[in-house]
């Protein structure tokens, strides 16, 4: 079994990877999200996963977007926590750090390290990983690295300060995305694609539908359709299982409405998002 994630050895993805699939499995690191989808959608690889949502910066707009170009599915989620560790070389001082390098969205939620320490310079980088192996391959003392405590062990480093990210609480969505519709018997979670009617209430009635079956909808995001000038989908996410009479019948409704209604996935979901 080929498992694709995004990043090298020692990103927040192959461990989330780690997590969810307990059995031996290839693990394949890419460094660009359109080609993992790629070759998901290939059968090159038989599952892949895909960072959704964070807890401190809100949703992935750029895998969201992808999702649309796609025929992929998601058959599971998993969320782990992200502790973003200040990571050097060996026998570092914190006073001698100048240069903190790391991927944007990892920066963003470490602002108070940077408040704390104001001699420390965020530098953009490509990756939480790939920063730390950059540092290293510097073997310069005034360079950091902001990563997971996996990616540290993996090159040898040493971390100075663990957690610096402001939120205690932080972590990440990831699904888990295969190329072939999967339906567990215990799934607890439905996620939909849908396109409605450019017209007052449209989304208020889709809602309603759902209230009408007292069923709970646990995520909504709006992203823009792609070659359509300010026009969007909706990507939803609620409790249920597709044997469910009253789920059944919501999207029968929901077809009738909609004039594009995709069942992305049902799956079991991770016990942290309930």
């Amino acid at each position: 079994m080929r498992v694709g994630y995004q990043g090298v050895n020692g990103a927040f993805s192959q461990m989330a990877l780690r997590s969810y699939f307990k059995q031996e499995c290839e693990e394949v690191g890419y460094s660009s999200f359109t080609d993992m989808f790629e070759d998901l959608q290939k059968g090159v690889l038989d599952y892949a996963l895909f960072p959704v949502e964070n807890t401190t910066t809100g949703i992935i707009a750029r895998t969201y977007d992808l999702f649309q170009h796609y025929q992929v599915y998601a058959v599971g989620e998993i969320v782990i926590p992200i502790r973003q560790d200040l990571i050097a070389l060996k026998g570092t001082k914190i006073e001698q750090i100048t240069e903190v390098y790391s991927h944007p969205e990892a920066i963003s939620q470490c602002e108070g390290l940077f408040r704390k320490y104001p001699q420390m310079n965020p530098v953009v980088y490509e990756d939480t990983a790939l920063s730390v192996k950059y540092v290293k391959e510097c073997n310069e003392r005034h360079k950091a690295a902001i990563a997971s405590h996996l990616a540290a062990k993996i090159y040898d480093m040493e971390i100075l300060i663990e957690g610096v990210n402001d939120n205690d609480a932080n972590m990440t969505r990831f699904l888990v995305t295969g190329n072939k519709e999967e339906y567990p018997e215990d799934a607890d979670k439905i996620s939909i694609r849908m396109v409605l009617s450019h017209t007052p209430g449209a989304l208020y009635h889709a809602l309603g539908v759902f209230a009408s079956k007292n069923i709970n909808v646990v995520k909504l995001e709006s992203r823009p359709i792609f070659g359509k000038l300010f026009e969007y989908c909706f990507y939803l996410d609620f409790s249920g299982n597709l044997n469910d009479p009253d789920v059944k019948e919501v999207l029968r409704r929901l077809e009738y409405d909609c004039h594009d209604l995709k069942v992305f996935g049902s799956y079991k979901a991770d016990s942290k998002t309930i």
